[in-house]
């Protein structure tokens, strides 16, 4: 069984120069091909389940897909709650066999984040699970826009939650679904030599692959998340799979053909976050 924590996989590559990617799933097609992909590429991965797969199937039914695929897996899977916005989302992720949840008390006033990621990092880590916390908003493409995390807020909030990973806002932007931007490198110097913790990046999709490949070797950013970009590969797979063939109807036979581009295109990114 390869079931593992965050912390489980992120301090190895803090202290080994690479990142681990964070992969958000939206069913048993890309999640399946996610871990394919991780094989295939011999480094782990962490399916996470963001707010619209939890509103698609219910966290008791993605843990045991999470925990299945782990338990069949050759390479170190983390079953990973993205994007909980309260107590009672993470208590339940703990108890459906999730081995990490990410708390977002990111729009909240700051000892109000700290206060409430605490709260849910001691019940993750009691449950012997890992905990990561958000400072700083990430906005959304055609959407909220940015709040970007302040240096010192970030080393208050890291030392006062006890999270085992932080998600930062660098000009990094969720959906984003061109490489036209770029994070702020000069406030992801001035966090780190602060602070100790893993960092992450959510948004990663819009993050160009050169600047994804120097940071996930040469910072403390540990966790790249990457869902847009893999989703737009599957919906393109999908597509092409439903116009081959008019006349075909059996969703299960369009949906195997994903299966091989969703893998091609999730090793890809993988392959961006490997130590030299």
């Amino acid at each position: 069984m390869t079931l593992v924590t965050l912390s489980d996989v992120l301090q190895p590559a803090l202290k080994r120069g690479y990142a681990v990617a964070g992969l958000v799933t939206l069913g048993w097609e890309d999640m399946r091909a996610y871990v394919a992909a991780a094989e295939a590429e011999n480094v782990p991965v962490i399916l996470q389940a963001g707010p619209s797969c939890r509103e698609h199937t219910p966290l008791p039914v993605l843990g045991k897909m999470f925990t299945y695929l782990a338990e069949n897996a050759s390479v170190p899977v983390v079953a990973h709650l993205d994007h909980g916005y309260t107590l009672q989302d993470c208590k339940i992720a703990i108890e459906s066999g999730f081995t990490s949840v990410m708390f977002d008390g990111s729009q909240k006033a700051l000892a109000q984040n700290i206060d409430e990621t605490a709260e849910i990092a001691q019940m993750a880590h009691a449950a012997g699970v890992s905990c990561e916390g958000e400072i700083g908003f990430v906005g959304y493409s055609g959407g909220a826009n940015s709040a970007g995390t302040d240096p010192d807020e970030a080393a208050q909030f890291a030392k006062e939650t006890g999270v085992d990973a932080m998600a930062i806002s660098v000009g990094n932007v969720h959906l984003q679904q061109d490489k036209e931007g770029g994070l702020d490198e000069v406030r992801i110097r001035a966090i780190e030599a602060i602070t100790e913790v893993p960092l992450v990046i959510h948004g990663g999709s819009g993050v160009p692959v050169a600047q994804r490949e120097a940071l996930a070797r040469g910072s403390s950013i540990c966790k790249f998340n990457i869902g847009t970009e893999l989703r737009m590969a599957f919906g393109q797979a999908l597509k092409e799979a439903a116009a081959a063939d008019p006349d075909r109807f059996d969703r299960v036979q369009i949906l195997k053909e994903t299966h091989d581009p969703v893998v091609a295109a999730a090793r890809r990114v993988l392959r961006a976050f490997k130590s030299v």
